[in-house]
Formats: structure tokens, C-alpha cells, sequence
């Protein structure tokens, strides 16, 4: 009886745990983890040849299409935000002080000091929080992406202040107070 107890009082201390931490407190500071993820996929990308779809010969032999530059394609973008959110499961937040924590990337997770059922729950928090500020904002992410308006060093400002709301002014550490939740809510 007393192994059951203890099973239940367990299974019960998971499930609160992971309920407290599915929820992103700070929609700024995840805002800018998200962000500086997509930076870096930015700065890595590969100079890419323009995308050739004359697929089609016209009655003389030649072909018809059109000549794509990767830079504003749709093929670019999908290359870009396809599997971001996956990526956010390698971070957890990491208290700065008392009144301030800041989200991180996990290089070895086995190496974490703290405990890492709730670092594993912020970054499932971190993950789906990104899924919902993509959803919210790709129409318009992807055109501006497409047009240039996206570059290494302003996706922050993009993405946070312009497109989600989530952040009012720049932040040159992307640490901001926890305190600082949006008054509508989950995202």
C-alpha cells in the first residue's frame, strides 16, 4: 500500500511540475531566445545558386519557367523556420539573480547542476512557445524574410518588438525581469 502512496505522490509531483512550467512566464526574454536560434541559423546559411524552374519545354525546344533567387524564396524560409522549434528544446531557463533568469542553450544536458525534470520542463515550454509565436507571426516573418528585411543582428527587433509585441524596447542582453508578463496572457 505504501509503494502505491508513493507512486502516486510521485506520479502526481510530475505532472504538477511539468503543469507550473508549460507556461512561458516571460514572453520576451523567450521571445529573444527564439530570435537569437533564428540568427544563427541566419549567419550559418550556405550562399546557395538561384532556383531553376524552367522544368517545361515550350513547341520549340526551349525551356519555360521562371529563374528564382534563393534569397526571396519560399524554399528559403522553409529552410529557415523548419524545425526552429525543435531546436528550442536544447534550452532551459537559468536563474541570473533573484529577480532575473535568462534562457540558455544546453550544450551536454548530463552536465546540468540543476534539476533537470524542471530544466527539461522549461525547454518543452520554450519549444511550444515558439510553435505559438510562429504560428502568430510567419505570414509575416516570411514575407519580410523574403524582401531582406531580416538580416544577422536585427531578428530580435523583428521578430519581438515589431511582429509579437512581446518586447517594447531593445534590450542589449536579452535578460529582462520575469515580472515583466504580458497582461493578455498566454501567447
Amino acid at each position: 500500500m505504501a509503494k502505491i502512496v508513493v507512486a502516486m505522490v510521485t506520479l502526481l509531483l510530475a505532472v504538477l511540475t511539468v503543469t507550473v512550467f508549460s507556461s512561458v512566464d516571460d514572453k520576451c526574454s523567450a521571445c529573444y531566445a527564439v530570435a537569437d536560434e533564428l540568427e544563427h541559423g541566419l549567419s550559418n546559411e550556405k550562399p546557395r545558386n538561384h532556383l531553376d524552374m524552367r522544368n517545361r519545354l515550350n513547341s520549340k525546344g526551349q525551356r519555360e519557367g521562371k529563374v528564382i533567387d534563393y534569397r526571396v524564396s519560399e524554399l528559403r524560409v522553409v529552410e529557415l523556420l523548419d524545425g526552429l522549434c525543435d531546436k528550442m528544446q536544447d534550452y532551459t531557463l537559468q536563474k541570473v539573480d533573484s529577480t532575473r533568469s535568462s534562457w540558455v542553450k544546453v550544450d551536454n544536458w548530463d552536465n546540468l547542476t540543476t534539476n533537470k525534470q524542471e530544466a527539461r520542463a522549461f525547454s518543452k515550454a520554450l519549444s511550444s512557445y515558439c510553435g505559438r509565436l510562429l504560428e502568430e507571426t510567419e505570414d509575416e516573418l516570411a514575407e519580410l524574410i523574403k524582401k531582406g528585411s531580416v538580416k544577422v543582428g536585427g531578428v530580435s527587433k523583428v521578430l519581438c518588438e515589431d511582429l509579437s509585441n512581446h518586447c517594447t524596447h531593445s534590450s542589449g542582453s536579452h535578460q529582462v525581469n520575469e515580472d515583466d508578463d504580458e497582461a493578455d496572457g498566454e501567447l
